[in-house]
């Protein structure tokens, strides 16, 4: 378990170094291990880690070989060994041995279409200099979690609410509505949170803000449907071969 955290700013602010701090210590118990973090520009960006891959090299923020491309990451890519022997094959360079700094690559080549090919369970954020724009990112089913919110014209992104809440620009104004579901469904249905101003980003779904506006979009969904000659092919297999394919898919 990690934290990450920061926001964009339209210009730089000394009280920024602070806001980060205090989301850094709002996400200490998620990441007692290790800690990053980077300001400059438009963005302020940190990470708290528990060491699992690379215990050495892994520390974040990770930036590209020019450094005009950052990412923090919350999570694990089980398929980061194959996607980075491809990306070798294709003249990447790499410093580390974390997944991280493979979706960093991976992210150079395919921008967020990228996300397309991540196996695993994520939340993360991706800030691009060059086109000034921030990407965030959760896995399809939402295992690892990850709000958001609108401030001033930037955005304020972290692990947990009560990160987002130290930054002077999140509201504090409470969503009845919010507030209903919970005591009628025991839990706050997504994207809603008990703060006005915070969403959660929903299970597969990505966003991304560029100079002041927001896209959020999904980018993998449940499909059930399948075709005349599929449904003829499976009536044919047998339990057993059927029961041995879903375990086999299970276990993947």
């Amino acid at each position: 378990m990690c934290g990450i955290y920061g926001f964009t700013r339209k210009r730089p602010d000394d009280r920024d170094r602070e806001v980060l701090a205090r989301m850094a210590r709002a996400t200490a118990h998620r990441g007692p291990d290790d800690e990053g973090e980077h300001l400059d520009g438009a963005i302020a960006i940190g990470m708290r880690r528990l060491s699992i891959i690379d215990l050495a090299g892994g520390r974040q923020p990770i930036a590209n070989e020019d450094g005009s491309i950052l990412i923090v990451f919350n999570g694990e890519v089980y398929n980061y060994r194959e996607l980075r022997e491809g990306l070798v094959a294709r003249g990447h360079s790499f410093r580390t041995s974390s997944d991280t700094e493979v979706i960093l690559h991976l992210f150079e080549e395919e921008g967020p279409g990228c996300l397309d090919r991540l196996r695993g369970m994520f939340a993360l954020a991706i800030w691009d200099s060059r086109r000034r724009s921030l990407l965030l990112a959760r896995d399809r089913l939402g295992i690892k979690p990850l709000y958001w919110s609108g401030a001033g014209g930037g955005i304020v992104f972290a692990s947990e609410l009560k990160a987002l809440l130290q930054h002077p620009g999140t509201s504090r104004d409470l969503d009845l509505e919010a507030i209903d579901r919970y005591l009628t469904y025991l839990y706050i249905p997504s994207p809603l949170t008990a703060w006005k101003g915070i969403r959660k980003l929903p299970p597969g779904h990505r966003l991304v803000w560029a100079d002041g506006s927001v896209r959020e979009e999904p980018y993998w969904d449940l499909r059930f449907e399948a075709s005349p000659g599929t449904r003829r092919e499976a009536s044919r297999r047998s339990i057993d071969d059927a029961a041995a394919e879903l375990k086999e898919v299970l276990l993947d």
